[in-house]
């Protein structure tokens, strides 16, 4: 199957993979603002082939457009994750050779990949060969600034069977520092046919406008910045399609998008994990909030559900006298 048929006419906007936060709660909230596409938390290609239950729940997604991301070494146990993660009622896989978190690249795994150009193919064509549903691939510019290789392996992956990348423009020596590069992803467009999608400090619709421009990129990835703010996929969206700007959700709004979104996590993990879980939601969703610094140092010494869920009512209730 072709991935350009799971492309809007617009532009692409994606949710990208964030361990720990992208499980099936968050995206499903993300998609139902409209997003293009969510993808999963990243999945270890053995433990999912060990199907260990912890792997399994980060999979379970809604009935959107389901993207699979795995993070591995080896071509036989990342092929056979691919295999269950179709099994499972994945539309796609993506491959994560852009991690850049020490213990994914110290066992040779994620941006680690970009060193060992050879064996990264050889991953790519195993996948590929392994299932019927398309692939995909996020990486980053390359391992430091002495070794940018992403255009030429972007090439290679193409070549293997790949159907659309998504760049992070910083190297894997920068981690989250320093300034995302969009300009450097822009020779891409002369080098491979399949789209692909520029990632990296994309924090509102006009930085995204931006990165469109930089880039040429065919669409955008979103993470870190929608921490808090769900809803920013979709402003981005109209944005670039048809040049609006939509404001955030009222303060009454927001509160029903973090009561539901609660309540989904509670349904998800059950109560006591669900109320640890969902600590750092709070905090996000709080951020610049009038009582903001107390509210979270109240939240974080809790685990009683009844006084969390009151106190959350009270103090955006507070908010909306505020505004008053």
């Amino acid at each position: 199957m072709d991935f350009k048929e799971y492309l809007p006419q617009g532009t692409p906007v994606f949710l990208a993979p964030m361990t720990g936060i992208t499980d099936a709660p968050f995206r499903e909230l993300v998609s139902n603002f409209g997003a293009t596409a969510v993808v999963s938390e990243m999945i270890s290609s053995e433990a999912l082939v060990r199907l260990s239950r912890k792997t399994y729940k980060r999979f379970i997604n809604n009935n959107s457009l389901k993207i699979a991301q795995i993070v591995g070494r080896d071509p036989h146990n990342m092929a056979e994750s691919a295999i269950i993660s179709e099994d499972l009622g994945a539309n796609a896989i993506d491959i994560n050779i852009g991690c850049p978190a020490r213990k994914i690249v110290s066992h040779g795994s994620g941006a680690a990949l970009m060193k060992n150009e050879d064996l990264a193919v050889k991953i790519v064509e195993a996948v590929v060969k392994s299932v019927k549903i398309p692939i995909t691939l996020k990486m980053r510019l390359g391992w430091d600034d002495e070794n940018i290789n992403f255009s030429s392996l972007a090439k290679k992956f193409e070549n293997a069977g790949v159907q659309m990348l998504t760049i992070h423009c910083r190297t894997r020596n920068q981690m989250y520092s320093g300034k995302a590069r969009w300009s450097s992803i822009r020779e891409l467009s002369d080098v491979i046919k399949i789209p692909y999608l520029c990632n990296g400090d994309i924090r509102s619709p006009e930085d995204a406008a931006c990165a469109m421009k930089e880039s040429n990129a065919n669409g955008i990835m979103i993470g870190r910045a929608s921490l808090g703010k769900p809803w920013l996929l979709s402003q981005i969206i109209n944005f670039l399609d048809k040049k609006e700007i939509t404001p955030a959700p009222s303060m009454e709004e927001q509160f029903q998008i973090v009561r539901e979104h609660f309540q989904a996590v509670l349904n998800f993990y059950g109560e006591i994990q669900g109320i640890r879980i969902f600590r750092k939601h709070f905090c996000w969703y709080s951020n610049k909030l009038k009582g903001s610094s107390i509210f979270r140092e109240t939240i974080n010494h809790s685990e009683d559900l009844s006084f969390i869920k009151n106190y959350v009512k009270d103090f955006y209730e507070r908010q909306f006298e505020t505004i008053l």
